[in-house]
């Protein structure tokens, strides 16, 4: 058995591989601080039995202040953007080519992949964690899968300014696009929670979509390939493919890509067992 822990700024997710068969687990993260008792901790909550136990990997956090072994089993600490790129090659089948992924958290980072190569371009400030948290100062509300909700329901056009509300047209761009985010706000009356979560999300989606297609071509990756929980989102991820789509540039989001960091330590430690 191996087990393979992500401690996330927001959430913690376990994966365990038995017999060829992969399990996903997920919690709140609770502390910062991550220690044996932690990590003994997640295994009782899962009734696993440490006996059992191959090999741990871990990554995410201050997983690296763990000892180098747990009850003498071997614990090996993953870096994270190995974690990113290794679980990317595997969920999306990712061989030689030149690709982008793109881990949208509770923050933002890009990868490159280039065969075994992985390569952290940066990162942003801006992902499901600032959707949470502006949510909690506007609405009193920091749950990111309510928040969605109410932007579905909701309308941006209420409280961005587009390009076609501004001028007649600028190069091939569609009237739609945004020019400027809650640019309507100065000059209108409080608006609804509907309208405001909708911006909200496509503010968030829009930047990270922006951020995404230029560091694609930086690298010549005609497509981006998404991990992490806020590239569930429905009205962040079209506002990350309206960008994508300005500079022709595609965006994958394949099934279990919340578990990406884990799937990559599992290859990992499994790979080099």
């Amino acid at each position: 058995m191996y087990i393979a822990v992500d401690f996330g700024i927001s959430n913690t997710d376990l994966a365990i591989s038995d017999q060829g068969k992969i399990v996903f687990h997920t919690a709140p993260s609770q502390s910062s601080k991550i220690n044996a008792d932690t990590l003994k901790n997640i295994l009782v909550k899962r009734e696993i039995d440490i006996s059992n136990i191959e090999k741990i990997g871990v990554t995410g956090g201050k997983s690296s202040d763990l000892e180098d072994s747990l009850d003498g089993i071997k614990i090996v600490k993953i870096n994270e953007i190995e974690a990113i790129g290794l679980g990317a090659k595997k969920l999306y089948g990712i061989n030689e080519e030149s690709t982008l992924v793109v881990s949208a958290g509770t923050g933002t980072a890009c990868v490159h992949i280039q065969g075994k190569n992985f390569n952290h371009l940066g990162g942003i400030a801006v992902g499901g964690g600032m959707l949470e948290g502006l949510g909690s100062l506007l609405f009193k509300n920091s749950n990111g899968l309510e928040i969605n909700e109410f932007a579905n329901s909701g309308s941006r056009v209420e409280l961005d300014l587009l390009i076609g509300d501004v001028v007649n047209k600028i190069g091939n761009l569609s009237p739609e696009i945004t020019a400027v985010n809650f640019g309507k706000v100065k000059s209108s009356s409080a608006d609804t929670m509907e309208n405001t979560a909708a911006a909200l999300c496509n503010m968030i989606g829009e930047v990270i979509g922006t951020v995404a297609y230029l560091n694609a071509l930086l690298v010549g990756s005609n497509k981006v390939c998404f991990i992490g929980r806020t590239s569930y989102l429905s009205e962040i991820i079209d506002g990350i493919n309206e960008r994508l789509q300005l500079a022709g540039i595609m965006g994958q989001y394949n099934d279990n890509r919340e578990y990406g960091n884990v799937i990559g330590v599992l290859e990992s430690i499994e790979t080099n067992s």
